[in-house]
């Protein structure tokens, strides 16, 4: 039996739980490799594919949705390869507030440009504070933060952006800045830590709390969200944020490479170790 960890040739950062779910992986009789997707061998050489760092995908995302096609043909991917579809374009955001749940306010902006400008959407929206960024995107990616003194800047940004990709422009939500941003880990059917992560922009480093228990409403969020699908996920993190009244809406949710803050978390690196194994073990010939 074996296990490929995903990561890419060139990943854009460091990720902290690469080699400790590597090691505690194999601490549970299984074989784990840290393997990378842009070179990876034949998907027939793993038994279990699971994406975790591969923080590129952004800028090759056919490439990318390409291969993991490929690797769910002839092996097992996890999480499953209908939900990375699902999830590779932040266009989700409409289908959860469809659902009702409680998100960002977002506004999206197709390739090519939409009708209305960016002042015209920060005004329909009332947005005086807004962030711009792509609508595929992964490690805070040109994603940039504008002021109204600051909106020709923004719709020039908006603008070249628009020129080779979908974008979207959320309203700044002032809470990342007392609260925070709260990531809520989900691992193998159980919501098992949260940490709080400061405001990032693009080039901007990640900084985040220790571990955090998950309070009662953001526990109902995530829950919420993760309805349809959570018993075909081995993991997820549901990004979220509170409005101006306290009450907690998604940001994002994360189900293709989401850092789960493991090293925070022990119990949770336990828990997504002996997930993998379980799982690897009935693909073994």
């Amino acid at each position: 039996m074996s296990v490929a960890l995903l990561t890419c040739l060139n990943p854009p950062e460091s990720d902290p739980d690469e080699t400790l779910l590597r090691d505690a992986v194999r601490a549970r009789g299984v074989d784990a490799e840290i393997v990378a997707w842009d070179a990876a061998p034949p998907p027939s050489a793993h038994a279990l594919w699971v994406p975790r760092s591969t923080w590129d995908y952004h800028h090759r995302v056919d490439e990318f949705l390409a291969f993991c096609a490929r690797t769910a043909a002839r092996s097992t991917l996890l999480n499953p390869l209908h939900l990375i579809r699902w999830n590779v374009r932040k266009h989700y955001l409409r289908e959860l507030k469809q659902r009702g749940v409680p998100v960002v306010r977002t506004a999206f902006v197709p390739q090519g440009g939409g009708p209305d400008s960016l002042a015209e959407i920060a005004s329909i929206q009332g947005w005086d504070d807004l962030v711009i960024k792509p609508a595929i995107s992964a490690a805070s990616f040109s994603t940039r933060r504008f002021q109204r003194p600051d909106f020709e800047a923004a719709e020039a940004f908006l603008r070249e952006l628009t020129e080779t990709r979908d974008a979207m422009v959320q309203g700044y939500v002032k809470d990342v800045e007392v609260g925070g941003e709260r990531a809520v880990v989900f691992i193998d059917g159980e919501l098992t830590h949260a940490v709080r992560k400061s405001p990032r922009l693009a080039d901007q480093e990640e900084s985040v709390s220790e571990a955090l228990p998950v309070a009662p409403d953001e526990r109902d969020l995530a829950e919420m969200a993760l309805r349809p699908f959570r018993e075909r996920l081995l993991y997820a993190r549901v990004d979220m944020v509170r409005d101006d009244s306290g009450v907690p809406m998604i940001m994002e949710l994360e189900l293709i490479e989401p850092s789960l803050f493991l090293a925070q978390h022990p119990p949770a690196l336990a828990r997504l170790a002996d997930a993998i194994a379980k799982a690897a073990r009935p693909l073994s010939p």
